[in-house]
């Protein structure tokens, strides 16, 4: 089980806004692909996995038209912090 950073990232549908709305939370999973299935609840979802070089892990999620990226970030363990 890993811990991530998980960034969440709704786009504005409307034309003139480029702005999105951005939630971030620490989480601890196993599963990535289970993780982000609570995102997934519409009746037409589509759903794009892609690990970038840096290992970081995004999901674009298309769900009844509400446009989503959902990027996870591993985060150390305690163990792998340096000591202050």
């Amino acid at each position: 089980m890993g811990r991530y950073e998980r960034i969440r990232e709704i786009f504005n549908g409307c034309d003139n806004s480029k702005m999105r709305d951005v939630d971030i939370k620490e989480i601890e999973t196993g599963d990535l692909d289970a993780a982000v299935q609570e995102f997934c609840s519409g009746k037409q979802v589509s759903c794009e996995k892609f690990v970038r070089n840096d290992g970081s892990v995004f999901f674009e999620i298309n769900n009844d038209g509400l446009n989503q990226r959902i990027t996870f970030m591993e985060l150390p363990s305690a163990t792998d912090r340096p000591a202050p």
